[in-house]
Protein backbone atom coordinates (compact mmCIF):
# COMPACT_ATOMS: atom_id res chain seq x y z
CA UNK A 1 0.00 0.00 0.00
CA UNK A 2 1.30 3.61 -0.10
CA UNK A 3 1.65 3.84 3.66
CA UNK A 4 3.90 0.52 3.55
CA UNK A 5 5.62 1.97 0.48
CA UNK A 6 6.08 5.44 2.54
CA UNK A 7 6.98 3.94 5.64
CA UNK A 8 9.74 1.74 4.25
CA UNK A 9 11.08 5.09 2.40
CA UNK A 10 10.93 6.85 5.97
CA UNK A 11 13.09 3.86 7.43
CA UNK A 12 15.37 3.44 4.44
CA UNK A 13 14.56 -0.04 3.77
CA UNK A 14 17.44 -1.40 5.19
CA UNK A 15 17.52 -3.41 8.83
CA UNK A 16 19.95 -3.15 10.91
CA UNK A 17 23.28 -5.30 10.48
CA UNK A 18 23.09 -8.74 12.06
CA UNK A 19 24.77 -9.27 15.23
CA UNK A 20 27.44 -12.48 15.88
CA UNK A 21 28.60 -13.85 19.07
CA UNK A 22 31.88 -12.75 20.23
CA UNK A 23 32.84 -16.26 21.05
CA UNK A 24 36.63 -15.97 23.69
CA UNK A 25 39.57 -17.10 21.85
CA UNK A 26 40.37 -19.66 24.94
CA UNK A 27 37.26 -21.38 23.67
CA UNK A 28 37.91 -21.03 19.90
CA UNK A 29 40.96 -23.05 20.15
CA UNK A 30 39.85 -25.68 22.57
CA UNK A 31 37.10 -26.43 20.36
CA UNK A 32 38.88 -25.59 17.11
CA UNK A 33 38.55 -29.95 15.91
CA UNK A 34 34.84 -29.90 16.39
CA UNK A 35 32.03 -28.85 14.20
CA UNK A 36 30.07 -25.69 14.23
CA UNK A 37 26.63 -27.77 15.94
CA UNK A 38 29.15 -29.60 18.80
CA UNK A 39 31.13 -26.09 19.23
CA UNK A 40 28.03 -24.07 19.66
CA UNK A 41 26.70 -27.09 22.49
CA UNK A 42 30.11 -26.60 24.18
CA UNK A 43 30.31 -22.78 24.46
CA UNK A 44 26.28 -22.71 25.21
CA UNK A 45 26.79 -25.29 27.91
CA UNK A 46 30.06 -23.49 29.54
CA UNK A 47 28.24 -20.10 29.67
CA UNK A 48 25.22 -21.52 31.19
CA UNK A 49 26.71 -23.28 34.06
CA UNK A 50 28.46 -19.80 34.38
CA UNK A 51 25.62 -17.93 34.51
CA UNK A 52 24.17 -20.42 37.11
CA UNK A 53 26.97 -19.98 39.45
CA UNK A 54 26.29 -16.61 39.17
CA UNK A 55 23.09 -17.05 39.96
CA UNK A 56 23.91 -18.93 43.14
CA UNK A 57 26.24 -16.44 44.50
CA UNK A 58 23.38 -13.26 43.76
CA UNK A 59 20.46 -15.31 45.77
CA UNK A 60 23.50 -15.71 48.66
CA UNK A 61 24.47 -12.01 49.08
CA UNK A 62 20.72 -11.40 49.78
CA UNK A 63 17.37 -9.37 48.62
CA UNK A 64 19.37 -5.97 48.28
CA UNK A 65 21.95 -7.28 45.76
CA UNK A 66 19.10 -9.02 44.24
CA UNK A 67 17.32 -6.08 43.33
CA UNK A 68 20.19 -4.13 42.35
CA UNK A 69 20.75 -7.46 39.80
CA UNK A 70 17.00 -6.92 38.37
CA UNK A 71 17.48 -3.29 37.61
CA UNK A 72 21.13 -3.48 35.80
CA UNK A 73 19.30 -6.51 34.17
CA UNK A 74 15.87 -3.71 33.24
CA UNK A 75 18.42 -1.26 31.96
CA UNK A 76 20.43 -3.20 29.74
CA UNK A 77 17.40 -5.23 28.54
CA UNK A 78 16.18 -1.58 27.79
CA UNK A 79 19.52 -0.53 26.14
CA UNK A 80 19.39 -3.69 23.67
CA UNK A 81 15.39 -2.86 22.20
CA UNK A 82 17.00 0.62 22.07
CA UNK A 83 20.07 0.42 20.30
CA UNK A 84 17.58 -1.12 17.63
CA UNK A 85 15.63 1.05 16.84
CA UNK A 86 18.36 3.76 16.97
CA UNK A 87 20.19 1.85 13.89
CA UNK A 88 17.12 3.20 12.06
CA UNK A 89 16.70 6.07 13.51
CA UNK A 90 20.39 7.53 13.53
CA UNK A 91 21.10 8.55 9.86
CA UNK A 92 18.08 11.30 9.61
CA UNK A 93 20.18 13.70 11.90
CA UNK A 94 16.67 13.76 14.29
CA UNK A 95 17.13 15.39 17.38
CA UNK A 96 16.78 13.88 21.17
CA UNK A 97 16.14 10.21 20.23
CA UNK A 98 18.30 8.17 22.81
CA UNK A 99 17.83 11.28 25.18
CA UNK A 100 13.94 11.27 25.11
CA UNK A 101 14.22 7.66 25.43
CA UNK A 102 16.83 6.94 28.48
CA UNK A 103 14.73 10.14 30.18
CA UNK A 104 11.41 8.44 29.74
CA UNK A 105 13.43 5.09 31.71
CA UNK A 106 14.43 7.55 34.12
CA UNK A 107 10.87 8.68 35.14
CA UNK A 108 9.29 5.38 35.14
CA UNK A 109 11.59 4.14 37.12
CA UNK A 110 11.20 6.97 39.35
CA UNK A 111 7.48 6.56 39.81
CA UNK A 112 7.42 2.65 40.43
CA UNK A 113 10.34 2.43 42.64
CA UNK A 114 8.77 5.88 44.55
CA UNK A 115 6.12 3.45 44.75
CA UNK A 116 7.48 0.27 45.94
CA UNK A 117 9.63 2.10 48.83
CA UNK A 118 6.41 3.69 49.93
CA UNK A 119 4.45 1.09 50.25
CA UNK A 120 7.34 -1.53 51.76
CA UNK A 121 8.84 1.02 53.67
CA UNK A 122 6.03 3.09 54.78
CA UNK A 123 7.66 4.00 58.65
CA UNK A 124 10.95 4.76 57.33
CA UNK A 125 9.52 7.27 54.65
CA UNK A 126 7.04 8.41 57.26
CA UNK A 127 10.25 8.91 59.90
CA UNK A 128 11.90 11.37 57.68
CA UNK A 129 10.48 14.37 56.70
CA UNK A 130 12.28 14.93 53.17
CA UNK A 131 11.08 10.95 52.35
CA UNK A 132 7.62 11.78 54.08
CA UNK A 133 7.63 15.21 51.33
CA UNK A 134 8.69 13.08 48.46
CA UNK A 135 6.44 10.07 49.50
CA UNK A 136 2.88 12.94 49.78
CA UNK A 137 3.51 14.44 46.40
CA UNK A 138 5.38 11.23 44.40
CA UNK A 139 2.84 10.98 41.50
CA UNK A 140 2.42 14.64 41.09
CA UNK A 141 6.37 15.14 40.95
CA UNK A 142 6.13 11.45 38.43
CA UNK A 143 3.42 12.83 36.40
CA UNK A 144 5.43 16.60 36.03
CA UNK A 145 8.76 14.63 35.08
CA UNK A 146 6.72 12.61 32.16
CA UNK A 147 4.86 15.85 31.05
CA UNK A 148 8.29 17.81 30.74
CA UNK A 149 9.49 14.72 28.55
CA UNK A 150 6.37 14.78 26.46
CA UNK A 151 6.71 18.36 25.67
CA UNK A 152 10.49 18.25 24.63
CA UNK A 153 8.94 14.87 22.19
CA UNK A 154 6.78 17.86 21.02
CA UNK A 155 9.32 20.63 20.32
CA UNK A 156 11.72 18.02 18.74
CA UNK A 157 9.40 17.03 15.75
CA UNK A 158 10.96 17.98 12.27
CA UNK A 159 8.49 18.69 9.68
CA UNK A 160 8.90 15.32 6.63
CA UNK A 161 9.99 13.15 9.67
CA UNK A 162 6.86 13.48 11.60
CA UNK A 163 5.36 9.47 11.22
CA UNK A 164 9.34 8.10 11.83
CA UNK A 165 9.22 10.22 15.43
CA UNK A 166 5.98 9.11 16.41
CA UNK A 167 7.00 5.02 15.54
CA UNK A 168 10.35 5.99 17.79
CA UNK A 169 7.83 7.72 20.58
CA UNK A 170 6.02 4.23 20.22
CA UNK A 171 8.80 1.67 20.54
CA UNK A 172 9.75 3.90 23.29
CA UNK A 173 6.78 3.14 25.23
CA UNK A 174 5.96 -0.35 24.49
CA UNK A 175 9.79 -1.17 25.25
CA UNK A 176 9.07 0.92 28.41
CA UNK A 177 5.86 -1.19 29.02
CA UNK A 178 7.27 -4.30 28.88
CA UNK A 179 10.53 -3.91 30.55
CA UNK A 180 10.56 -2.18 33.28
CA UNK A 181 6.58 -2.49 34.29
CA UNK A 182 7.84 -6.31 34.12
CA UNK A 183 11.10 -5.66 35.92
CA UNK A 184 9.27 -3.96 38.76
CA UNK A 185 6.54 -7.22 39.36
CA UNK A 186 9.86 -9.04 39.51
CA UNK A 187 11.13 -7.17 42.24
CA UNK A 188 6.88 -7.37 43.79
CA UNK A 189 7.63 -11.15 43.90
CA UNK A 190 10.80 -11.15 45.81
CA UNK A 191 8.93 -8.94 48.50
CA UNK A 192 6.72 -12.12 48.96
CA UNK A 193 9.56 -14.11 49.60
CA UNK A 194 12.46 -15.21 47.82
CA UNK A 195 11.09 -18.41 46.68
CA UNK A 196 8.28 -16.89 44.84
CA UNK A 197 12.11 -15.08 43.14
CA UNK A 198 13.52 -18.74 42.87
CA UNK A 199 11.26 -21.23 42.15
CA UNK A 200 9.74 -19.59 38.54
CA UNK A 201 13.21 -18.31 37.41
CA UNK A 202 14.93 -21.38 38.05
CA UNK A 203 11.68 -22.84 36.21
CA UNK A 204 11.90 -21.10 33.33
CA UNK A 205 15.75 -21.80 32.73
CA UNK A 206 15.28 -25.75 33.54
CA UNK A 207 12.91 -25.35 30.40
CA UNK A 208 15.48 -24.04 28.71
CA UNK A 209 18.12 -26.03 29.12
CA UNK A 210 15.80 -29.16 29.14
CA UNK A 211 14.23 -27.96 25.95
CA UNK A 212 17.63 -27.74 24.34
CA UNK A 213 18.89 -30.93 25.50
CA UNK A 214 15.82 -32.63 24.12
CA UNK A 215 15.79 -30.89 21.01
CA UNK A 216 19.88 -31.40 20.18
CA UNK A 217 19.52 -35.15 20.77
CA UNK A 218 16.33 -36.01 19.93
CA UNK A 219 14.19 -33.12 17.92
CA UNK A 220 12.89 -34.20 14.70
CA UNK A 221 9.96 -32.46 13.98
CA UNK A 222 9.86 -28.44 13.79
CA UNK A 223 7.64 -27.06 15.98
CA UNK A 224 6.96 -23.21 14.85
CA UNK A 225 8.13 -21.86 11.83
CA UNK A 226 9.05 -18.77 14.02
CA UNK A 227 12.04 -21.10 15.32
CA UNK A 228 12.72 -23.55 13.27
CA UNK A 229 15.18 -25.13 15.50
CA UNK A 230 12.50 -25.77 18.24
CA UNK A 231 11.12 -28.97 18.10
CA UNK A 232 7.97 -30.82 19.65
CA UNK A 233 10.06 -33.16 21.24
CA UNK A 234 12.36 -30.51 23.13
CA UNK A 235 9.04 -28.84 24.02
CA UNK A 236 7.37 -31.78 25.61
CA UNK A 237 10.80 -33.45 27.07
CA UNK A 238 11.26 -29.67 28.66
CA UNK A 239 7.49 -29.64 29.96
CA UNK A 240 8.04 -33.26 32.03
CA UNK A 241 11.68 -32.27 33.23
CA UNK A 242 10.39 -28.72 34.41
CA UNK A 243 7.09 -30.20 36.38
CA UNK A 244 9.25 -32.73 37.92
CA UNK A 245 12.19 -29.86 38.96
CA UNK A 246 9.84 -27.48 40.03
CA UNK A 247 8.21 -30.35 42.73
CA UNK A 248 11.88 -30.98 43.59
CA UNK A 249 12.75 -27.46 44.64
CA UNK A 250 10.10 -26.18 45.72
CA UNK A 251 10.42 -29.50 48.48
CA UNK A 252 13.58 -28.35 49.34
CA UNK A 253 13.39 -24.54 49.63
CA UNK A 254 10.27 -24.29 51.21
CA UNK A 255 11.83 -26.13 54.78
CA UNK A 256 14.04 -22.95 54.97
CA UNK A 257 12.55 -19.85 56.45
CA UNK A 258 14.99 -17.58 54.75
CA UNK A 259 13.37 -18.49 51.10
CA UNK A 260 10.00 -18.61 52.52
CA UNK A 261 9.44 -15.49 54.97
CA UNK A 262 8.54 -12.08 52.94
CA UNK A 263 10.92 -10.07 52.86
CA UNK A 264 10.83 -7.15 54.92
CA UNK A 265 12.53 -4.00 56.03
CA UNK A 266 13.57 -3.66 60.15
CA UNK A 267 13.50 -0.01 61.61
CA UNK A 268 15.30 -1.16 64.20
CA UNK A 269 18.28 -2.53 62.40
CA UNK A 270 17.47 -0.57 58.97
CA UNK A 271 17.95 -3.90 57.18
CA UNK A 272 15.84 -6.09 55.53
CA UNK A 273 14.97 -9.36 57.72
CA UNK A 274 13.52 -12.64 56.33
CA UNK A 275 12.35 -14.08 59.50
CA UNK A 276 8.71 -15.20 60.30
CA UNK A 277 7.09 -17.99 61.55
CA UNK A 278 6.10 -20.07 58.23
CA UNK A 279 2.61 -19.96 56.59
CA UNK A 280 0.14 -22.81 56.33
CA UNK A 281 1.98 -22.69 52.66
CA UNK A 282 5.63 -23.92 53.70
CA UNK A 283 3.88 -26.73 56.84
CA UNK A 284 4.22 -30.43 55.63
CA UNK A 285 0.67 -31.93 54.88
CA UNK A 286 -0.43 -35.18 54.53
CA UNK A 287 -2.46 -35.72 51.08
CA UNK A 288 -4.86 -38.95 49.88
CA UNK A 289 -3.61 -40.05 46.75
CA UNK A 290 -6.59 -40.52 44.11
CA UNK A 291 -7.62 -44.56 44.29
CA UNK A 292 -6.87 -44.84 41.04
CA UNK A 293 -2.96 -44.52 41.32
CA UNK A 294 -2.83 -45.53 44.50
CA UNK A 295 -1.82 -49.66 43.09
CA UNK A 296 0.60 -47.88 41.19
CA UNK A 297 2.73 -46.18 43.23
CA UNK A 298 1.58 -48.25 46.40
CA UNK A 299 1.16 -45.24 48.95
CA UNK A 300 -2.31 -44.02 50.16
CA UNK A 301 -1.05 -41.03 51.42
CA UNK A 302 1.72 -38.22 50.64
CA UNK A 303 3.28 -35.92 52.77
CA UNK A 304 4.29 -32.52 50.88
CA UNK A 305 4.32 -28.64 51.15
CA UNK A 306 0.98 -27.07 50.19
CA UNK A 307 3.89 -24.67 47.98
CA UNK A 308 4.60 -27.71 46.12
CA UNK A 309 0.61 -28.09 44.32
CA UNK A 310 1.37 -24.10 43.45
CA UNK A 311 4.74 -24.97 42.00
CA UNK A 312 3.16 -27.47 39.59
CA UNK A 313 1.18 -24.53 38.59
CA UNK A 314 4.28 -22.17 38.08
CA UNK A 315 6.56 -24.94 36.10
CA UNK A 316 3.32 -25.81 33.40
CA UNK A 317 3.57 -21.87 32.67
CA UNK A 318 6.95 -21.96 32.72
CA UNK A 319 6.86 -24.93 30.12
CA UNK A 320 4.49 -23.95 27.96
CA UNK A 321 2.84 -20.66 27.92
CA UNK A 322 6.61 -18.78 29.01
CA UNK A 323 8.41 -19.78 25.66
CA UNK A 324 5.91 -17.72 23.41
CA UNK A 325 7.94 -14.77 25.23
CA UNK A 326 10.50 -16.54 23.26
CA UNK A 327 8.80 -16.89 20.04
CA UNK A 328 7.67 -13.08 20.57
CA UNK A 329 11.45 -12.76 20.79
CA UNK A 330 12.15 -14.48 17.75
CA UNK A 331 9.44 -12.60 15.32
CA UNK A 332 10.59 -9.02 16.39
CA UNK A 333 14.33 -10.42 15.62
CA UNK A 334 13.35 -11.56 12.21
CA UNK A 335 10.89 -8.64 11.45
CA UNK A 336 14.93 -6.75 11.49
CA UNK A 337 16.74 -9.47 10.47
CA UNK A 338 18.88 -9.72 13.76
CA UNK A 339 20.38 -13.02 14.80
CA UNK A 340 19.99 -11.84 18.40
CA UNK A 341 19.40 -8.71 20.34
CA UNK A 342 23.11 -8.51 21.32
CA UNK A 343 26.23 -10.13 21.83
CA UNK A 344 27.14 -9.66 25.28
CA UNK A 345 26.72 -13.83 26.29
CA UNK A 346 29.23 -15.99 23.85
CA UNK A 347 26.67 -18.70 22.32
CA UNK A 348 23.57 -17.22 24.20
CA UNK A 349 23.46 -12.98 22.18
CA UNK A 350 22.22 -10.10 24.36
CA UNK A 351 20.75 -9.84 28.33
CA UNK A 352 16.95 -9.91 26.11
CA UNK A 353 17.51 -13.02 24.71
CA UNK A 354 17.92 -15.01 28.21
CA UNK A 355 15.20 -12.89 29.57
CA UNK A 356 12.45 -12.99 27.16
CA UNK A 357 10.71 -15.36 28.57
CA UNK A 358 11.47 -14.37 32.24
CA UNK A 359 9.78 -11.12 31.83
CA UNK A 360 6.28 -12.94 30.81
CA UNK A 361 6.80 -15.67 33.65
CA UNK A 362 7.31 -12.23 36.09
CA UNK A 363 3.80 -11.43 35.40
CA UNK A 364 1.86 -14.63 35.30
CA UNK A 365 3.64 -15.17 39.02
CA UNK A 366 2.23 -11.61 40.23
CA UNK A 367 -0.97 -12.00 38.98
CA UNK A 368 -1.31 -15.69 40.65
CA UNK A 369 0.56 -14.42 44.30
CA UNK A 370 -2.51 -11.66 44.13
CA UNK A 371 -5.53 -13.75 42.90
CA UNK A 372 -4.39 -17.07 45.39
CA UNK A 373 -2.45 -16.00 47.33
CA UNK A 374 -2.06 -13.13 49.15
CA UNK A 375 -4.16 -11.78 51.89
CA UNK A 376 -4.80 -8.39 54.05
CA UNK A 377 -1.18 -7.30 55.89
CA UNK A 378 -2.20 -6.70 59.26
CA UNK A 379 1.42 -5.15 59.59
CA UNK A 380 1.19 -2.67 57.03
CA UNK A 381 -3.00 -1.60 57.94
CA UNK A 382 -0.96 -1.22 61.85
CA UNK A 383 1.76 0.78 60.11
CA UNK A 384 -0.84 3.30 58.47
CA UNK A 385 -2.89 3.72 61.21
CA UNK A 386 -0.66 4.81 63.75
CA UNK A 387 0.36 7.63 61.03
CA UNK A 388 -3.34 9.06 61.33
CA UNK A 389 -4.07 11.96 63.32
CA UNK A 390 -5.86 10.92 67.15
CA UNK A 391 -9.43 11.94 65.86
CA UNK A 392 -8.97 9.13 62.96
CA UNK A 393 -7.25 6.87 65.65
CA UNK A 394 -10.15 6.94 67.88
CA UNK A 395 -13.16 6.98 65.25
CA UNK A 396 -11.27 3.75 63.66
CA UNK A 397 -10.75 2.22 67.14
CA UNK A 398 -14.76 2.86 68.50
CA UNK A 399 -15.86 1.83 64.95
CA UNK A 400 -13.60 -1.97 65.22
CA UNK A 401 -15.08 -2.19 68.63
CA UNK A 402 -18.47 -1.92 68.04
CA UNK A 403 -18.50 -4.34 65.12
CA UNK A 404 -16.02 -6.67 66.80
CA UNK A 405 -18.58 -6.96 69.63
CA UNK A 406 -21.73 -7.21 67.26
CA UNK A 407 -20.51 -10.11 65.90
CA UNK A 408 -19.43 -11.73 69.43
CA UNK A 409 -15.39 -11.96 69.12
CA UNK A 410 -15.27 -9.64 72.52
CA UNK A 411 -18.67 -10.99 73.83
CA UNK A 412 -20.41 -8.75 76.57
CA UNK A 413 -17.53 -5.76 78.08
CA UNK A 414 -17.05 -6.81 81.31
CA UNK A 415 -15.94 -4.02 83.77
CA UNK A 416 -12.76 -5.56 83.66
CA UNK A 417 -12.68 -5.17 79.78
CA UNK A 418 -13.87 -1.75 79.91
CA UNK A 419 -11.03 -0.58 82.12
CA UNK A 420 -8.72 -1.69 79.38
CA UNK A 421 -10.46 -0.10 76.35
CA UNK A 422 -10.14 3.31 78.59
CA UNK A 423 -7.04 3.23 79.01
CA UNK A 424 -6.14 2.32 75.09
CA UNK A 425 -8.51 5.21 74.65
CA UNK A 426 -6.72 7.38 76.82
CA UNK A 427 -3.00 6.65 75.30
CA UNK A 428 -4.82 7.33 72.13
CA UNK A 429 -5.94 10.96 72.76
CA UNK A 430 -2.76 11.62 74.59
CA UNK A 431 -0.76 10.55 71.39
Amino acid sequence: TASDSESKSEFGGSSPVPTSDDTPEVLNRALSNLSSRWKNWWVRGILTLAMITFFFIIIYLGPMVLMTIVMCVQIKCFHEIITIGYNVYHSYDLPWFRTLSWYFLLCVNYFFYGETVTDYFFTLVQREEPLRILSKYHRFISFALYLTGFCMFVLSLVKKHYRLQFYMFGWTHVTLLIIVTQSHLIIHNLFEGMIWFIVPISCVICNDIMAYMFGFFFGRTPLIKLSPKKTWEGFIGGFFSTVLFGLLLSYVMSGYRCFTCPVEFNNDTNSFTVDCEPSELFQLQEYNIPVVLQSVVGWKTVRMYPFQIHSIALSTFASLIGPFGGFFASGFKRAFKIKDFANTIPGHGGIMDRFDCQYLMATFVNVYIASFIRGPNPSKLIQQFLTLRPDQQLHIFNTLKAHLVDRGILGRVKKRDSCVWKCVRFTLLQN
